[in-house]
């Protein structure tokens, strides 16, 4: 019962669901823009504790294993600062929080996405040697885009920009759609599992 429960009450609510957005009727519709606008914001507070718990307790295991023991800890105190400093002090102009903010916060997220950047520039060389046709041609695709996007100002030919926007809208908008339809059937797929009870996994069971 403690797994079957869960079950029905995820069927029911997503046969709801399903029927809302495929009704024209005006309470439908209603309820549907409902749903959407309001009870999303609500379902995301709620995977955002869970992440927030989540967090915490991995930290915690981590700490009393004694494995990186003080990264955690900063990471927790990290953690902690934000909320308490907005709590205590409010968070306008000068406040401790504006200061984390403006000097931790931001300096991290800058230096994440660096290496980022980094890792993806890695990859592209590494992918994008022409060793064939295709990847000749994946290639001047990508330096086009890359040309028409950066600041270089007079330097990039006039001819550059209509190019690769005829590339972004023809060929690498066809294998967007491509992925986005795979994405569509993959998740309606799930659903319908999940619905009918025969996806199991996210109660901790094996699937049928």
């Amino acid at each position: 019962m403690r797994r079957r429960l869960p079950q029905i009450i995820c069927g029911l609510f997503g046969l709801v669901l399903l029927v809302l957005y495929f009704s024209s009727h005006a309470t439908a519709k209603t309820l549907n823009l409902l749903i959407l606008v309001e009870y999303y914001q609500i379902i995301f507070a709620f995977t955002l504790l869970v992440g927030v718990v989540s967090f915490v307790r991995v930290n915690l295991q981590s700490i009393e294993r004694g494995q990186d023991r003080p990264y955690r800890v900063i990471s927790l105190l990290g953690l902690a600062a934000m909320p308490v400093t907005a709590a205590l002090w409010g968070i306008g102009g000068g406040s401790p929080f504006m200061w984390l903010f403006g000097n931790v916060q931001v300096p991290l997220q800058s230096t994440v996405f660096a290496l980022l950047a980094f890792f993806v520039a890695s990859a592209s060389y590494r992918g994008f040697r022409a060793h064939s046709v295709p990847a000749a041609v994946l290639l001047v695709s990508a330096v086009l885009i890359l040309l028409s996007r950066s600041d270089l100002g007079g330097f990039v030919s006039t001819y550059i920009t209509p190019v690769a926007e005829w590339v972004r809208n023809n060929p690498s908008m066809s294998a967007r759609r491509a992925i986005l339809i795979g994405i569509g059937l993959g998740s309606l797929t799930t659903s319908l599992r999940v619905i009918l009870g025969i996806e199991r996994t996210w109660l901790g069971g094996e699937s049928r």
